[in-house]
């Protein structure tokens, strides 16, 4: 009999679609892969233009210097797992896959986060404030997806 999938996709709170546990997942469990498309970064500057963006939601993950994954096209379900101050998951770069973690057991039900610390690479202009900002409703929600390093 086959085991019934850990994650749904649904509507969240927090923003769009989001992923929520469908039954209890334990510390240490892998989620997911975030997969898409590799893109070079020449790619990438062709493809999202950073110094005006129009949105601040794009399904980019830099796996290293020069190597990104574009999830927005041929993306899994990963994709739609949303930024909290407060996640219960984390991401980790193995090689070229990025592993979606428990962080802490996570209850059925509950909506499957990590916290994106995105990085750019200029400092965003005041405009771009609600571009990037959190909705995670955490109490210790930083009121930015922004890595606050």
């Amino acid at each position: 009999m086959p085991r019934r999938p850990i994650f749904e996709v649904r509507r969240s709170p927090i923003q769009g679609l989001g992923v929520f546990a469908t039954r209890t997942i334990r510390r240490g469990t892998r989620i997911g892969t975030y997969s898409g498309e590799y893109l070079t970064e020449d790619e990438v500057n062709r493809r999202y233009d950073d110094d005006s963006p129009a949105r601040a939601t794009t399904f980019l993950f830099q796996v290293s210097d020069s190597l990104y994954v574009d999830a927005e096209r041929e993306g899994g379900d990963a994709r739609y797992i949303n930024h909290s101050c407060d996640p219960n998951c984390a991401s980790e770069v193995v090689g070229t896959e990025i592993v979606i973690r428990a962080i802490r057991t996570i209850p059925a039900g509950a909506e499957i986060t990590y916290d994106y610390a995105l990085q750019l690479e200029d400092d965003p202009l005041p405009s771009w404030q609600r571009l990037y900002a959190c909705r995670c409703g955490a109490a210790s929600c930083r009121g930015t997806m922004l890595d606050p390093s």
